[in-house]
């Protein structure tokens, strides 16, 4: 099982229309096959820089690298992730 994961702010202001735009865009992806336990999460400690999170897990490395080239997922990234995502960490792990 693989765990992905992305921490990371938007260029929007809180609370804008912009940014449930993006955040509904975002959850589309749970759409995309292969994709499991599908979660959006608002950052909520002081510690943190970020604002929110995205998680996912696939099955497999290959239903992983399915996900990474998926029309929807790819047009996500270029359409809203890259213009819209100034800073992120991407977080992706296997448990020992």
């Amino acid at each position: 099982m693989i765990r992905h994961a992305a921490l990371f702010r938007l260029t929007h202001p809180k609370g804008s229309e912009a940014e449930t735009r993006f955040l509904e865009a975002l959850a589309t992806l749970s759409d995309i096959p292969g994709v499991l336990d599908f979660a959006i999460s608002r950052e909520i400690s002081p510690k943190n820089a970020f604002d929110f999170a995205v998680s996912m897990c696939f099955a497999d490395q290959s239903a992983y690298d399915a996900y990474n080239v998926h029309p929807l997922h790819v047009t996500f990234v270029q359409d809203k992730w890259l213009p819209e995502v100034p800073e992120f960490m991407e977080h992706d792990t296997v448990a020992l």
